[in-house]
């Protein structure tokens, strides 16, 4: 498990992003019951492709625990985006998101993007999901159908639990498609479900998140060095 999942699931508590040029928390320090669902790797089931016909163009890992390699060739490029657009609704169907708010510290107690980490993390304030949390790549598979990965996204690794009330999903891509293009597509996914949107820019990292009654997402996006982009997805309900 790397320790970007392991920071990300405990920002999620936290109410912050955990990306950018922040370091990555220590899971020693974390809190114990968080460190125990923590501790195993990512598994990998070899028919998760099927279970989720909104993610089944998602490269994800082959069943061997290898992480699948990422495209980012220029033909990669266009595939993804034209199944992007295919995935909206065609062409004049893909929003741009409002632009990014620039910020500093923690976001305010009452942001949209605050509201939904915390949905994420603890839904109707009742558990910790984050500590609930299991790893395997079928998470990915399993997120709501009005998130799923970018098409044609690589997975490297995913955590999620369905116990209690928790419905929770934590996913890593990479993906050619720049961040803004990333923002786009799920500003448009998320409007067309009727989520709230809030997108800022914290510490050179885009987020993106809202909430819907009880359910929720927040997408992390950071530009990669070769031009395409590394993408956290959290969820919970939908």
């Amino acid at each position: 498990m790397s320790r970007r999942i392991v920071c990300l699931l405990a920002s999620t508590l936290l109410l912050s992003a955990c990306g950018g040029n922040d370091a990555p928390a220590d899971p020693a320090t974390d809190d114990p019951a968080m460190s125990g669902a923590l501790g195993g790797q990512v598994l990998t089931d070899p028919d998760l492709a099927g279970e989720n016909g909104a993610n089944r163009a998602a490269s994800l890992s082959p069943g061997d625990g290898a992480v699948p390699p990422t495209d980012m060739s220029p033909e990669a490029l266009a595939a993804a985006r034209a199944a992007a657009l295919k995935l909206v609704g065609g062409p004049g169907a893909m929003k741009k998101a409002p632009e990014a708010r620039e910020v500093t510290g923690k976001l305010p107690a009452d942001a949209q993007l605050t509201a939904a980490a915390r949905a994420a993390a603890s839904p109707g304030g009742k558990g910790d999901c984050s500590a609930l949390a299991k790893y395997t790549a079928a998470w990915a598979a399993k997120l709501p159908a009005a998130f799923p990965v970018y098409p044609k996204g690589a997975v490297q690794e995913a955590a999620g639990t369905d116990d209690g009330a928790c419905a929770l999903r934590v996913v890593n891509f990479l993906t050619p498609v720049p961040v803004n293009e990333v923002i786009d597509f799920y500003f448009t996914r998320a409007s067309a479900a009727g989520y709230s949107v809030q997108h800022v820019r914290q510490s050179g990292e885009d987020q993106l998140g809202g909430t819907k009654g009880g359910a929720s997402y927040v997408v992390y996006a950071r530009e990669l060095p070769n031009g395409g982009s590394s993408v956290d997805l959290v969820t919970n309900g939908g």
